[in-house]
C-alpha cells in the first residue's frame, strides 16, 4: 500500500468495503473479519484464533483444506467459486460470490489467507452504461 492510514481510517475502510472477509495466519488460525453484524456467514466471536475447520461445515471443509494446502504449497494463489443462498427476510435465493486469497510477504512466503464474500445478485442485474452522478 502507498502511504500510511491511521488506525480510525484502516477501520474505517475494513467496514465500508462492499464484501465481508476473514483473514487466517499461516496455520489456519483465524485472525478476524469486518462486518460483523451484518455477515451472510455469521460466526461467533469465540472462532478467533481457533481453527479455520472449526467455521465451516462439513460438506465444504475438504474443499477449503485442499485450496488452503494448495496455497502454502505454492500451487494456487486463489480460488473462486459461487452458490446460491437464502438471504433475508423473504429467504430468496441470492447469488453469493466466494473468493480466497493467499497472503504472502514480499519473498513469496505464504502468511495467511484472506477469505472474501459478496452477494453479487445485483451486480448480476447491472445493464448499460451509467456515468457518474447519473
Amino acid at each position: 500500500m502507498v502511504g500510511k492510514l491511521n488506525e480510525d481510517v484502516l477501520e474505517a475502510v475494513l467496514e465500508t468495503i462492499p464484501l465481508e472477509f476473514s483473514v487466517l495466519d499461516e496455520n489456519d488460525n483465524v485472525l478476524g473479519w469486518n462486518k460483523h453484524k451484518t455477515r451472510i456467514f455469521k460466526r461467533p466471536e469465540a472462532v478467533v484464533g481457533r481453527n479455520v475447520s472449526k467455521c465451516h461445515p462439513e460438506k465444504s471443509l475438504a474443499k477449503v483444506e485442499q485450496i488452503l494446502s494448495e496455497m502454502k504449497a505454492g500451487k494456487r494463489d486463489k480460488a473462486r467459486f459461487w452458490i446460491d443462498l437464502p438471504i433475508g427476510p423473504g429467504g430468496d435465493k441470492q447469488k453469493v460470490l466466494i473468493e480466497y486469497y493467499a497472503l504472502r510477504a514480499p519473498d513469496g512466503k505464504y502468511l495467511g489467507c484472506l477469505e472474501a464474500s459478496q452477494n453479487i445478485s445485483g451486480l448480476q442485474e447491472i445493464q448499460g452504461i451509467k456515468r457518474l452522478l447519473d
